[in-house]
């Protein structure tokens, strides 16, 4: 028995796009309807989940990911296409979205899970279990203006996650709080799973998808181009991210024409020398860039940026170095970036690549891309947002030193 079954569906979007010679004051009905274009997120999408499976769908931003989780759960409706929904459904998508920032951390718990249809007396049974998992017990009556972002996330998902819904989608909702809440996370969701809940899950998280999901959705373009075992549609997922796209690194980059060079491939190793998308908490890590070079820059700089999934920059690899000049003649080329111990918390990042030239600005770039996530998965443990690389010694009263 399916619990959602997707026929067909298309979804269409009417884009508008100004013309060069539009005037300021044109802004008639008309006028706006003559310059739209469409812009088609779905394209004759059919899939069917069975009662008590988990789901997961994977791709490039902008592949048609979110639409479909807005489709499911009725925020938008198809250009084209059915959906059956079989089943009470849930869908987390904006933690924290209907939360008042003047109202305390307890009356918000009664406002969010009303609006995501508990009722009063069931939230009252879970509330001490709410405040628990979300760890805020000490703050709970203090309004959530004054919240750190973990704390408001933590519990905007709490909430969420004490709804028993038969049917429940998931968007990066598993992205929030440290590694150590984000594994809370998971196990929750496993644990609904486990009790026979349906699960759409959308993420970047590839880690997450394969513990999570048996079956997985490749998306490219608004198109499934791929439908099987987790395991294999990642693989697939990883070959596809080895192609790079023109992309932005955060906020729009300026890339001077012609483009004396190109980044060619950006491609991660593990300790054990294997290429990766994904790598362990506390684990080696090399990263290689192939480049072109079309005419010879005489002081470049190429650069790796690991940004989180809120754009967010997190960290970079840099050949600069003072006093050194990095030159690039004509031909091809490869740097190689060697971090002995990946320092940053369990989590999906977005990664670009960039050249440079030394003294340009921010934005200004010889050459960026995007170069698809790493998954930084759960292995040395890390408290926070990246782990302080350390030593230690204690003295006790027999004068013995021990040190780690």
């Amino acid at each position: 028995m399916f619990d959602v079954e997707v026929n067909r569906v298309s979804k269409r979007y009417l884009i508008r796009k100004p013309t060069s010679n539009e005037s300021k004051g044109d802004r008639s009905w008309l006028s706006l309807l003559r310059k739209r274009s469409e812009f088609w997120a779905l394209r004759d999408v059919s899939f069917a989940i069975n009662r008590g499976e988990a789901l997961g769908i994977i791709g490039h931003n902008g592949a048609g990911k979110s639409t479909i989780l807005k489709l499911l759960s009725n925020i938008t409706t198809p250009t084209s296409g059915e959906i059956v929904i079989d089943g009470r459904l849930a869908a987390l998508i904006e933690i924290g979205s209907g939360f008042h920032p003047e109202l305390t951390g307890r009356e918000n718990v009664y406002l969010n899970g009303s609006l995501l249809g508990m009722r009063r007396r069931e939230i009252s049974a879970k509330l001490n279990s709410i405040v628990e998992f979300a760890g805020v017990e000490h703050f709970i009556d203090t309004p959530v203006k004054h919240y750190s972002s973990g704390m408001y996330l933590r519990l905007g998902f709490s909430i969420a996650a004490h709804l028993d819904p038969e049917i429940l989608l998931l968007d990066e909702v598993l992205a929030v709080g440290d590694a150590a809440f984000q594994a809370k996370c998971l196990d929750r969701v496993t644990e609904l799973k486990r009790n026979g809940t349906t699960i759409v899950f959308i993420s970047h998280n590839l880690h997450a998808v394969s513990r999570l999901c048996e079956r997985t959705l490749l998306l490219r373009r608004g198109e499934i181009v791929s439908d099987g075992p987790t395991n294999e549609v990642i693989a697939e997922y990883e070959r596809m991210m080895s192609t790079l796209a023109p992309a932005a690194p955060h906020g729009e980059p300026v890339i001077a024409k012609p483009q004396a060079a190109e980044v060619v491939s950006l491609a991660f190793h593990n300790s054990n020398s294997q290429q990766t998308n994904s790598v362990p908490t506390g684990d080696a890590l090399r990263a290689v860039v192939k480049f072109s070079v079309a005419e010879p820059i005489e002081d470049a700089v190429i650069e790796i940026y690991f940004y989180s999934i809120f754009s967010n920059l997190h960290c970079h690899f840099s050949t600069l170095v003072e006093g050194q000049q990095l030159r690039l003649p004509i031909g091809t080329g490869v740097v190689e970036f060697f971090c002995p111990e990946v320092a940053l918390e369990a989590a999906t990042f977005n990664i670009d690549v960039g050249i440079k030239r030394r003294g340009s600005r921010p934005a200004e770039f010889v050459d960026c891309k995007r170069a698809g996530v790493l998954n930084v998965t759960i292995g040395k443990p890390v408290v926070g947002a990246f782990h302080m690389p350390h030593s230690w010694r204690l003295s006790n009263n027999n004068g013995v030193v021990t040190t780690d």
